[in-house]
């Protein structure tokens, strides 16, 4: 990326106090430990730490100029300093004026859970034509999304952005930066439901990524998720379903799989043909449904499409599966929710391992009052697959083996209060042959226990 310091000045409606308008910038940060020379830092103000303490690091490390909200003059003729109001209010600002330049066709993802796999197969299935510019990582926050947009090159014909809310008003603040002119909706969960109180406030805040729509934008929705399924009858806006109904306009039939990779048929208004998925769960064929219907939707050669969809692979710590002494590992460490739970356990039990198929799973976080019943709900439904061992981690999950032994009282169930107490349990009895999966909220650090496993 190149801006102007005073391009920069001018977005974000700040005072410059010192340096030289004409200064280029290569790049924007947040992290001063992540910081290249020639970039504009942004100091944020978080709840431990006051980064502006670090604006004379990042000089030191090649910064060309920096953002304040506290101070108010200035005299360094070697820097930039930009006097704003508020720096996280300004980057997101300044994110808007370079999103600007780009006139591409921009698809923005969100949803309750599976936002970054769906993300992933969509830039994969697009990537057959076009040069594809995505969100790393996981940056889809107020923070993260913001410093997306600087990836934008003059070489990049589309971008697929992840849009993650907790909060009201945040979706709304995310599409004024990154305005999308398509939009997939994966599913309506309870994940964040501790802010946002209902299913149904987290269905209005999610629908308002429509909000920066044209007459050429297209909204597609899960046509398995109950409450995405009814939004055509509540809705103006233009909407094309995937899935596996019947009804869905893009959809999947004869799902098969072999223990390793998923196959399914798949139907759309001008094509029909076979795909092939190197991954299991029903989840991974909606993923590969709705960056079909976007393609297509972008006029792109689906036989192409469906070719590269074979190579996919998932994103670390997102049912990664992995084999070490005779053990497979599918590692799903990464965040967890009752739904994104259930997905998990349904690639387990995919498994054509020889042994056992042991569930390890930890606390679900930010479920608010429906926490205790949501992980009783979520163990029911473990106890009804045919997962051989459910192990629990923490003092949430004592719920999810309850909930399991409801349904099915003879289900081995191992109670662990922490990772490292888990880990000397599974050493016990885990054998060749067998496999385990392991999911929990990412505070929860289940992480660990795959790397003892590996």
């Amino acid at each position: 990326m190149e801006m102007l310091v005073k391009e920069i000045v001018k977005a974000c409606g700040g005072t410059l106090l010192c340096g030289d308008p004409q200064t280029v910038v290569t790049s924007v940060e947040t992290d001063s430990r992540l910081l290249q020379p020639g970039a504009l830092f942004v100091p944020i103000i978080g709840e431990k730490t006051d980064a502006h303490q670090y604006i004379p690091q990042t000089f030191e490390k090649g910064a060309k100029a920096t953002l304040t909200q506290v101070h108010t003059s200035m005299d360094d003729p070697a820097h930039c300093w930009i006097r704003v109001e508020q720096t996280r209010d300004a980057l997101q600002k300044i994110a808007a004026a370079y999103r600007d330049r780009f006139q591409v066709p921009v698809i923005g993802v969100t949803g309750s859970v599976g936002k970054t796999s769906t993300r992933e197969m969509i830039a994969l299935a697009l990537s057959a034509q076009e040069n594809v510019m995505q969100t790393k990582g996981n940056s889809n926050s107020q923070i993260g999304l913001p410093l997306t947009m600087f990836q934008f090159e003059p070489a990049h014909t589309a971008a697929v952005i992840e849009m993650g809310i907790s909060a009201f008003g945040e979706m709304e603040r995310l599409v004024q930066i990154a305005r999308p002119n398509y939009a997939v909706i994966t599913n309506i969960g309870i994940a964040h439901i501790e802010q946002l109180k209902s299913k149904k406030n987290i269905l209005r805040e999610k629908l308002k990524i429509a909000e920066a729509f044209d007459e050429f934008s297209v909204m597609f929705l899960n046509g398995d998720d109950e409450m995405l399924a009814g939004i055509c009858k509540t809705t103006a806006l233009p909407v094309v379903y995937y899935g596996t109904q019947p009804w869905c306009t893009y959809r999947a039939e004869n799902i098969r799989s072999d223990g390793v990779q998923t196959v399914f048929t798949v139907h759309t208004p001008t094509f029909t043909s076979p795909v092939t998925l190197p991954v299991l769960g029903v989840h991974n064929v909606r993923n590969a449904l709705a960056a079909i219907a976007v393609a297509e939707t972008m006029k792109l050669d689906l036989h192409k499409v469906v070719a590269r969809l074979r190579t996919y692979r998932p994103p670390a710590m997102r049912q990664t599966v992995h084999h070490a002494n005779g053990i497979t590992v599918i590692d799903d460490s990464y965040n967890a929710s009752p739904d994104s739970v259930k997905s998990g356990v349904d690639v387990l039990c995919n498994l054509r391992n020889p042994g056992k198929k042991i569930a390890v799973l930890a606390d679900m976080m930010e479920l608010g009052e429906l926490s205790e019943q949501a992980h009783f709900d979520t163990g029911a439904a473990v106890g009804q697959t045919s997962a051989d061992i459910l192990v629990t981690v923490g003092p949430r999950a004592v719920q999810i083996a309850k909930g399991a032994v409801s349904v099915r009282p003879d289900m081995p169930v191992v109670l662990c209060e922490n990772n490292a107490e888990a880990i000397r349990a599974l050493k016990e009895f885990v054998a060749q042959g067998d496999a385990i999966m392991v999911k929990g909220s990412r505070s929860m650090k289940t992480d660990e226990i795959v790397k003892a496993f590996l």
